[in-house]
């Protein structure tokens, strides 16, 4: 690993080469926050994606990504006069220190769980921070993810269930509602309370879904490949004996992991 002195000739260099091609590349003169701004979404998923694969190659590289975003936006807030990357740097350090005051202040917590709760009322108390519990939550976040921050939120100022099996009964009648009245809004209701489970048992459901579609491509992927293998297209063939290559996919996985 590099020391810190070599860390911050790189962070250095990164905003060298960011004010020379604001300067000399027209394509990097011409980006706007707005131009920007569905790059940066994208990158951001594309780092989502490489931490899900555990690749910690592509987790650097996709990194370095998302950090020339936050330069970009930077450099061009520095043009402007709005700021720099010292502020949003000393901002960023301002509201750590703020925000963790069992560390910096007087303040106690044993373990995460209650570093959370200290955090939900750390933030309602900072100055431009949230002025209600739910209003932190950024409207644009994925809807499984939201769900998710909205139950997390609300379970720091004590609105959860006493225990957490208790959850299950609530799953179990929406899914009764849905199957009695299937509706977008009943689908709604199912998927809350499925993520309201997750949370309770510490798992990620946006992640849980995303390695069940990494499977389900990776497995399908192995149908098609084993189909044009035997000179067969799979409108052609039957439901039947796409389930049998589906099961040999399943099996090869399984001898693959042992």
């Amino acid at each position: 690993m590099h020391s810190r002195e070599e860390q911050l000739a790189a962070f250095g260099r990164l905003l060298d080469i960011m004010d020379e091609l604001r300067e000399k590349c027209p394509w990097d003169r011409k980006q706007t926050f707005e131009s920007l701004r569905q790059n940066t979404i994208e990158e951001t998923y594309e780092l989502a994606s490489a931490i899900i694969k555990h690749d910690m190659n592509d987790i650097s590289k996709e990194l370095g990504d998302v950090l020339l975003h936050v330069i970009f936006y930077a450099k061009m807030a520095s043009e402007t006069g709005d700021f720099d990357i010292a502020d949003v740097c000393n901002r960023l350090c301002d509201k750590l220190v703020f925000r963790h005051p069992h560390v910096y202040g007087e303040a106690a917590a044993k373990n995460a769980e209650e570093v959370s709760h200290l955090w939900e009322q750390v933030k309602l108390k900072e100055k431009g921070g949230n002025k209600t519990v739910l209003s932190g939550i950024p409207e644009a976040l994925p809807t499984l993810v939201k769900a998710y921050r909205i139950q997390d939120k609300v379970a720091n100022v004590g609105f959860d269930w006493e225990k957490r099996e208790d959850v299950w009964d609530k799953v179990k009648e929406e899914i009764a509602e849905f199957e009695e009245a299937p509706s977008e809004d009943e689908l709604g209701d199912v998927l809350f309370a499925l993520i309201n489970a997750a949370r309770l048992y510490k798992l990620r459901p946006d992640n849980a879904l995303e390695k069940t579609n990494l499977k389900f491509i990776r497995r399908f992927n192995y149908v098609e490949a084993r189909a044009t293998e035997q000179g067969k297209r799979l409108q052609e063939m039957t439901l039947a004996e796409m389930e049998a290559l589906w099961q040999e996919a399943k099996l090869n996985e399984r001898e693959g992991e042992e």
